[in-house]
């Protein structure tokens, strides 16, 4: 039989969805002409509907050697190299595809698929629309158009690229868990659980949904089956099931090592070691090179904590560079953090391999992710490990559960050595307190009364101004108690989105707590923010998730924090910013002692009187708001870690001594 025959009932098989006898009749066809450019192609297109994409690429390739211009060759040849990561000649099959057919939607939606990788998401974008006005009932374009458009920040449009998906198939799980999504990042948080929960009717087990679920129910203060929900979370976990991201877990689970197993899980599915780019050279250099990695360059709680440390930076012994992905306010605190660095990089639009050459380049000694797996992240960067020390410090209170971060910055009250077991990095530890703060911070000067601020002008105020994710039942009870004992009482909460609010409320009536005696507080310019703290009595603390910037708000304020140390970082962090600032007493450890302490200082304006006037003084005196001093100290801290490497030695726990020895 000639070759052409057997190519003709290889064909009719393949039609017929008889890949194994197809395959069969084209390696036939081959062993008789083994420049069969139809055999070699089709038999590419049998090992690409099977998944087998390197010996599709391979025949596709030998195929367009025979005829280069066959255009769904070079497409098809495209598909196979974008399956196996090798996306710049993938981009440039579609675009030889596109040169010859600029209209085919196929080929634009594989296009723009391949540039939202590249972090092109603009030009994806235009490349979905592209497809779409061709081929308007395509939904695969338009969820990844949702996609793009979520990635840069429309989330509105975001939501109508997945309406179209969801009309056309209402139980798409892709974009129903896109949607949640997009939801949730709109503070939208009832229609996020609800799409959630729809996820996990199609499949229980649908990767991190039922996590998202919870935290989306805790933002909104649902607190409907929150045992049951968190018994289940952390079971899952412990099956090494992917079931909720880590900076999820940190908010309600008391549990270092669930948090240890969430961080090795997601690393593992989201941000696994790439090929290393940084060779094991050691740099000699007169000054070390730092350079810190964040999306928040701009009007963020984490540049409010960090500018004076970039600006009090010892320029005789160290090089400072922000790698920035964020966005550009073009706010004062833009204007500062530009003047503040020895050089500053713009990165939005690169990819992390992009990022992680460019680091590699500049040969930086020391990468410090400020973002760790909070929004916004990026930690694919030192995956490719582009510099020979990595570490994490103050955007996420937790381990990052992987090998390529060396180093965590803390203190020895958020991590004491008998929790080291549960970090994956080596422990730095800063004297005083891990957490950063700028002494330069203005707090406006006008300090509204009571009636301006939306308070009573009697009666004792707690305060708390936490996310209100962080307010859960065990803290609420407490809150409820100590409102119905002290007669005329209110709470101040942070306002953050309608459903809380609600939620909040009606829990308050549920325990005899009428509505009003809840006030939220709308949110406002930091230094207005500050400025209202003053009206405020007590700040009450939450847990398993601490004040963080919150608490040195209040305490920069002066404002004093009760808190009740937890086991977790995330929930010792106000007990660190209190010793720092020598205010212990308002540290507890159980929920009987955190009640009872409230309780007395509520009744008793003569100690809180006294505490204040202690806050006043050590603000001025104490370590917590010394900028300079705790420069010195993270210095100190580099240095070490700089010198080991230097000496070829590997990373290990240590404590910075007071003073930065």
């Amino acid at each position: 039989m000639m070759a052409g025959d057997l190519v003709q009932n290889g064909f009719a098989a393949h039609r017929a969805g008889e890949l194994d006898r197809a395959a069969e009749l084209y390696r036939s066809a081959l062993a008789i002409e083994p420049r069969n450019f139809d055999a070699l192609y089709l038999l590419g297109f049998v090992h690409l509907q099977r998944g087998q994409w390197a010996e599709s690429e391979r025949l596709f390739a030998v195929a367009l050697l025979v005829n280069p211009g066959s255009v769904d060759a070079i497409f098809n040849h495209g598909r196979a190299l974008e399956r196996l990561g090798r996306s710049t000649e993938a981009l440039d099959c579609f675009e030889r595809v596109l040169a010859v057919r600029p209209e085919v939607p196929e080929v634009l939606f594989h296009r723009g698929n391949l540039l939202l990788e590249q972090n092109r998401v603009q030009e994806a974008v235009t490349n979905f629309d592209r497809a779409l006005a061709v081929k308007p009932d395509f939904p695969e374009a338009w969820n990844n158009r949702g996609n793009a458009l979520a990635a840069l920040g429309r989330l509105g449009d975001a939501l109508v690229s997945y309406e179209h998906v969801l009309a056309a198939r209402p139980n798409d799980i892709g974009a129903l868990n896109h949607r949640a999504l997009t939801h949730f990042e709109l503070k939208h948080y009832e229609e996020a659980a609800r799409d959630f929960g729809a996820v996990l009717a199609i499949d229980p087990d649908f990767p991190y949904a039922r996590g998202n679920r919870f935290y989306c129910t805790l933002n909104a203060c649902d607190w409907t089956n929150f045992d049951s929900e968190r018994a289940e979370i952390a079971a899952k976990l412990r099956q090494d099931r992917p079931v909720v991201v880590p900076i999820h877990v940190v908010a309600f689970s008391p549990s270092l090592e669930d948090q240890l197993r969430a961080a090795r899980i997601w690393a593992a599915d989201k941000y696994p070691a790439a090929p290393a780019v940084w060779r094991g050279e050691t740099y000699r250099h007169d000054k070390i090179r730092v350079a810190y990695l964040s999306a928040d360059f701009h009007s963020h709680a984490t540049a409010a904590l960090m500018a004076g440390v970039f600006e009090n930076r010892d320029s005789a012994r160290f090089h400072t560079t922000a790698i920035s992905f964020g966005p550009d306010d073009r706010s004062e605190m833009r204007r500062r953090l530009l003047s503040a660095f020895d050089r500053f990089v713009d990165v939005r639009g690169w990819t992390d391999a992009d990022v992680a050459k460019l680091i590699r380049e500049m040969e930086i000694d020391i990468a410090v992710d400020l973002k760790g797996y909070t929004q916004d992240s990026r930690p694919g960067i030192l995956a490719h490990r582009p510099a020979p020390i990595q570490a994490h410090y103050l955007g996420f209170p937790g381990t990052m559960g992987t090998a390529y971060m060396d180093y965590v910055i803390a203190d020895s009250m958020v991590i004491p050595p008998e929790h080291e077991p549960w970090y994956s990095e080596r422990i730095v530890r800063l004297p005083d307190t891990y957490q950063c703060n700028d002494s330069k911070r203005r707090i406006a000067e006008h300090t509204p009364t009571r009636t301006e601020a939306g308070l009573p002008e009697q009666g004792f105020v707690f305060c708390c101004f936490n996310n209100n994710f962080k307010i859960q039942p065990e803290v609420f009870d407490v809150w409820m108690r100590l409102l119905a004992a002290i007669e005329g009482s209110v709470l101040w909460l942070i306002e953050d989105n309608v459903a809380a609010a609600r939620n909040l409320t009606r829990e308050a009536s549920a325990r005899g707590i009428a509505a009003e005696r809840l006030i939220f507080a709308p949110r406002v310019d930091l230094e207005v923010h500050l400025a209202r703290h003053r009206v405020a009595d007590l700040f009450l603390d939450t847990l398993p998730y601490n004040a963080h910037t919150t608490a040195s708000d209040a305490l920069w304020a002066g404002l004093p924090v009760l808190t009740r140390i937890g086991q977790t970082f995330a929930g010792r962090v106000a007990a660190s910013l209190l010793s720092a600032i020598d205010l212990p007493e308002l540290v507890v450890s159980s929920l009987q002692d955190y009640e009872a302490a409230a309780l007395r200082l509520a009744r008793n304006p003569t100690e809180l009187a006294a505490l204040r006037d202690k806050l006043r003084a050590n603000r001025e005196t104490n370590s917590l708001f010394d900028t300079v001093r705790f420069t010195r100290n993270l210095e100190s801290a580099y240095e070490r870690m700089w010198n080991r490497q230097q000496d070829g030695a590997p990373p290990v726990s240590f404590d910075v001594g007071s003073g930065g020895r």
